[in-house]
């Protein structure tokens, strides 16, 4: 029996340089420096002056730009590590430069447990270092890479867990507090040994994956004018969401958030999560690096319904008069699918995609299974019944307003889906929720596309590294 129109397995893909290149209008050449250790220098490249990823980088940017190599392998970015970069030639090399863009991939090197014992001076440094850079008189663009991941099992060595929960967290600080740029390459490595020499040294391929990325954010269009929370105009507390700036505020009683990439792209493209903020951030990430705003609004738990739907078309409208595109990208999570689809069928035409992950598309199978199966703990079945004002469980089976039950208005919506799926979910099983969704989406002419994790259970959700959803928010945008 055949269940989708389309089943795109999860194989590792790299990210898509899809978005819109512009041309360097300045006759003069835009200055970049590559500040880093052994990844930046090309250390066991073959040929490290063609194939590391700044030489790589330079020949995808053309003739209007200069990059130069400031790599010195095993630096680190500590003052106070057992080879601080600040110490070296390269470093007033790139200083004196006077460059416009500096790009710093600095910090695997800083996770050896030498130089671990130093860590809590690395947001101090880090700031240092940009500081020094910014009171040149070019005032460069800083752009902050992380740390690839690390494949090497040395503890004493560049170790990924340091890397991940140390280092990482840490230089996200930095870029929220001295207000720069910051590129996740450790996600884009995440899965991908084949793309390394030794477990720590990208290959020729890795490098170019480098390379496409710093090439993909330095010639996107920016627009570094636009302030949504100057122009939604409430009062709210602001924070720092993985080294972006997120101001939460209430609207109605319900909890919101925004947060605001360092620069926003031509489109002001958006996505709204619908539940459970925070968790498994990876997507939201990659789009803030390219300009998107991620967006919030608590309606937890009205399980989508008019309340919620009326909630979130007023929290819609305060973006959109603030300067949001038109058309948001959807994320739900788990229920969430049920909040993202239930709004999308009243609102098609200010959808532009979804993305739903392990998705609940029958409020007839959870909650109503609490009641089913005679579970003694029904918090959520209870509260399904007071949300659509149902007396009796009677009344309450007899509901038809889930998502699966509303596939001819989701499907003539024309805004592309995607799943992505678990096939060993025994909480929100595809037999139950996405496999009939598709037929019937399938048989109204929708246009939707399943992402199957082999082997996965209902967690994680998403991918560890999101590109393949990445690519298709993206894409929607360019297609809209």
């Amino acid at each position: 029996m055949k269940y989708y129109s389309r089943i795109i397995l999860l194989l590792p893909l790299l990210l898509s340089s899809a978005l819109t290149q512009v041309k360097a209008e300045d006759k003069e050449r835009t200055k970049i420096v590559c500040l880093g250790a052994s990844i930046t220098q090309g250390v066991f490249l073959k040929n490290p002056t063609s194939d590391s990823y700044p030489a790589q980088l330079q020949h995808m940017l053309g003739d209007a730009y200069e990059v130069t190599n400031f790599g010195v392998s095993a630096t680190t970015l500590l003052s106070k590590g057992d080879n601080p970069f600040v110490k070296t030639s390269q470093y007033q090399q790139a200083l004196q430069s006077n460059p416009d863009v500096v790009i710093i991939d600095l910090g695997g090197n800083d996770s050896k447990l030498v130089n671990r014992i130093h860590l809590n001076d690395f947001e101090h440094d880090y700031a240092a270092l940009i500081k020094s850079f910014r009171e040149l008189s070019s005032h460069p663009r800083i752009i902050l890479m992380t740390p690839v991941t690390s494949f090497v099992t040395d503890t004493a060595g560049i170790w990924d867990i340091v890397i991940h929960s140390r280092i990482i967290p840490r230089l996200r600080n930095v870029a929220y507090n001295e207000h720069v740029e910051v590129i996740d390459f450790y996600s884009l490595f995440l899965g991908r040994p084949d793309l390394y020499l030794d477990g720590i040294h990208p290959n020729v391929e890795g490098a170019t994956t480098m390379a496409k990325g710093l090439n993909e954010l330095l010639t996107q269009e920016r627009d570094t004018r636009f302030n949504i929370f100057q122009k939604i105009k409430v009062q709210g507390e602001t924070s720092s969401y993985m080294g972006y700036e997120c101001m939460s505020f209430k609207m109605f009683n319900h909890d919101c958030k925004v947060v605001k990439p360092k620069w926003t792209n031509r489109q002001r493209s958006w996505i709204w999560r619908a539940r459970f903020w925070g968790h498994e951030p990876q997507l939201e990430v990659a789009l803030l690096e390219r300009g998107y705003h991620v967006v919030y609004c608590d309606v937890a738990e009205l399980f989508g319904n008019d309340e919620a739907i009326e909630t979130w078309n007023k929290f819609y409208d305060l973006l959109t008069r603030a300067g949001l595109n038109k058309k948001a990208a959807m994320e739900g999570m788990s229920r969430g699918a049920v909040y993202v689809y239930n709004w999308a069928a009243k609102n098609p035409k200010k959808v532009v995609s979804v993305y739903v992950d392990n998705p609940l598309l029958d409020l007839m199978w959870w909650p109503a299974r609490q009641y089913k199966e005679g579970m003694s703990e029904r918090k959520e079945w209870e509260q399904f019944k007071k949300d659509y004002g149902f007396n009796t469980d009677e009344q309450a089976l007899q509901f038809k307003s889930s998502p699966i039950n509303n596939v001819e208005a989701i499907a003539k919506g024309g805004y592309p889906m995607l799943h992505v799926c678990g096939d060993a979910d025994e909480d929100v099983p595809m037999s139950n929720n996405t496999i009939p969704f598709v037929e019937k989406i399938n048989s109204y002419g929708g246009k939707i596309d399943v992402i199957i994790k082999p082997g996965f259970k209902h967690h994680p959700h998403s991918l560890p590294n999101p590109a393949p959803i990445v690519e298709f928010v993206l894409n929607s945008y360019i297609n809209n």
